[in-house]
């Protein structure tokens, strides 16, 4: 019988899948420190947010790309400031030239 007296954290036995994070665009400071100080508030340091995050859009939208645990999902979700997480898709093009990431 397997022991349970102590499971793991939930973040340490979850794995972390790509998820796009779109944010309301901030006017009292940069995207890319908006966006840092938003993914650090869940990771808890700016070391681990730089780590996770793979991309910040700042152009067209705002927000960014970062490999989220699904606590830390919920966490982000929560956050003033945050509009949506959605997970990160790859589609397969018929033509077979290639990927589409959304």
């Amino acid at each position: 019988m397997a022991d349970t007296s102590n499971p793991l954290p939930s973040s340490a036995s979850e794995e972390a899948t790509v998820h796009i994070i779109y944010t309301q665009k901030p006017s009292d400071q940069d995207p890319d420190s908006f966006h840092i100080s938003t993914l650090a508030s869940v990771l808890g340091s700016e070391e681990a947010a730089k780590e996770a995050m793979l991309y910040s859009y700042k152009h067209a939208a705002s927000g960014f790309s970062a490999k989220l645990t699904p606590e830390q999902v919920s966490q982000m979700s929560k956050l003033p400031g945050v509009l949506q997480v959605v997970p990160s898709r790859t589609f397969q093009l018929h033509s077979g030239t290639g990927k589409l990431h959304v």
